[in-house]
């Protein structure tokens, strides 16, 4: 469960390559420069949409944020939801149903998470409806495959 979480937060910002040995994350991690680095990254682009005002992809870096803080510690689910909430009402205050697609997931995972599946069948259900074309698309077939398990 944790490895589908940590690649749905990676694949949305590039290609999710998986070490085989974990001896080699050490060289991963100094090679490609993730890790803390990439929290700072995100709060750095949070700040230049504060500054500049431009936040086509401000409901984005909410879920990502919020995606963080889960994979950083399972104490951090209640400021996790709030981050993933702000990123569904940004999405949809922008009409941008990719956005809010996204958001609605990871909301809906964390609320299956914390025994709340009918509740996160809705929200999901309610956006992924939404969608006429385009059934095929990762994000798309992803949030199919979520409904299923919510339905089960």
């Amino acid at each position: 469960a944790q490895r589908a979480l940590v690649h749905a937060l990676l694949s949305a910002v590039g290609a999710v390559e998986w070490a085989s040995d974990e001896a080699l994350m050490d060289a991963v991690t100094a090679l490609s420069g993730s890790g803390p680095a990439y929290v700072f990254l995100l709060a750095e682009a949070m700040a230049v949409m504060d500054d500049t005002g431009v936040c086509h992809l401000e409901a984005e870096s909410y879920r990502l944020q919020g995606e963080l803080l889960l994979v950083q510690s399972a104490d951090n689910h209640a400021a996790a939801e709030t981050c993933l909430s702000q990123a569904l009402a940004l999405a949809r205050r922008q009409q941008a149903k990719a956005w809010e697609l996204r958001a609605a997931m990871s909301l809906s995972r964390l609320w299956q998470q914390q025994g709340k599946p009918e509740d996160a069948r809705q929200l999901l259900a309610g956006v992924y409806d939404c969608f006429t074309e385009g059934l095929e698309t990762p994000d798309l077939q992803e949030a199919r495959a979520l409904l299923a398990a919510l339905a089960s």
